[in-house]
């Protein structure tokens, strides 16, 4: 099943580039590598790759890497023809283009480092080749989640929730922040994830002003607003899930702004349906909490897929229209730097009659 799925992509993609005239394509970035392949390996900095896919326009694609990854790319990536690069990558871009015979290649200009491409550039100009930047081939590949994807998806998200639930139960007073951001992550690994799909976020009280706040030592009290954002990779696959409540008796300010981010969230959700603008999703939510005297700085959702941060986008800048098959979050926010932050986030299909609700897990949704 898996070895079709590549397949399909990788002369979906062929077909792409002959239609763009592309001989070949450098591909680099982790998640499109993953993505047509099923070769899982990261890179482990900005400067460091593990490998790289090369797809001619027509025939078999190849997997370059070095001797680190032989036995891990032959595994997971049986369609490509594994080629290390013993002296280099340009050494052997070279002896692959005498035996494929490729005279335009094409990069992905958004991830690759100028250094590289200084060399890249080098190469191409010494063998005759004619270099092109490329920009959103697989991304726009990615966007729309064929039935395969959307099974692992909803898998992701109920061991997401399953996850929160666990660790859940077991917070009391006196734990920290970091406490449970740690207790979360083990607790994904030991129910079979491969690892969060971005930094966890657990934050109390004031903390919780910060979208983006990193856990602190900072201890639990009876009363403190709680917000967890939460997120882990199976199979590949991304979940992402917020959740905020108050540990202990919330009080009515509390209650109050909670029922609005809450209205906030249902009125994206409900704006959602293929057709319709990634803005004016947006705009949904955010005229209801807006009503209500508040505003939130970031977008009300991104993609879900291979990557946890992905295209489309609700937000005001996004006037593309959604598509059945795209998978967003909704996630409004009200953030005050003196008093705490109310996120709540769910994952949302886009189909033509409306948007499917992936999450179960109702915990502190509706006070």
């Amino acid at each position: 099943m898996t070895g079709n799925l590549h397949a399909d992509r990788i002369a979906r993609l062929q077909a792409t580039l002959h239609r763009k005239q592309i001989d070949a394509l450098l591909v680099s970035q982790p998640h499109n590598r993953r993505y047509l392949s099923g070769y899982t390996a990261p890179d482990h900095s900005i400067q460091e790759s593990s490998g790289f896919l090369l797809i001619p326009g027509e025939g078999q694609p190849f997997l370059l890497t070095d001797s680190r990854f032989t036995l891990q790319a032959e595994a997971e990536a049986p369609l490509y023809q594994v080629e290390l690069y013993t002296k280099g990558l340009m050494r052997l871009l070279g002896r692959l283009q005498k035996k494929i015979a490729f005279r335009t290649l094409a990069f992905e200009s958004d991830y690759f480092l100028h250094s590289a491409f200084l060399y890249l550039a080098d190469h191409c100009a010494k063998n005759e080749l004619i270099l092109r930047p490329s920009r959103g081939l697989i991304e726009q590949m990615r966007l729309l989640k064929d039935e395969h994807e959307l099974r692992l998806l909803r898998q992701s998200t109920a061991l997401n929730e399953k996850v929160f639930q666990s660790v859940y139960q077991t917070i009391e007073p006196g734990m920290t922040e970091r406490e449970i951001a740690l207790a979360i992550d083990l607790t994904m690994r030991e129910m079979g994830a491969e690892g969060p799909s971005f930094d966890t976020i657990v934050a109390f009280g004031a903390n919780a002003a910060r979208p983006h706040a990193v856990p602190t030592d900072r201890e639990l009290q009876v009363g403190d607003l709680v917000m967890i954002d939460m997120g882990l990779i199976l199979r590949g696959y991304c979940s992402d899930l917020t959740r905020t409540f108050v540990f202990g008796k919330p009080d009515q300010t509390y209650i109050d702004r909670h029922r609005l981010v809450r209205q906030a969230m249902l009125a994206g959700i409900g704006a959602i349906r293929a057709g319709v603008t990634g803005a004016a999703v947006d705009q949904a939510a955010r005229r209801v909490l807006a009503d209500g005297g508040y505003a939130f700085g970031h977008g009300l959702g991104h993609g879900v897929g291979i990557a946890v941060h992905e295209e489309p986008r609700l937000s005001p800048r996004w006037r593309k229209q959604l598509r059945a098959g795209m998978v967003v979050t909704v996630e409004p926010g009200l953030y005050l730097a003196d008093w705490g932050g109310i996120r709540l986030e769910n994952m949302v299909v886009v189909t033509e009659q409306g948007g499917e609700i992936l999450n179960r897990d109702t915990t502190g949704l509706d006070l």
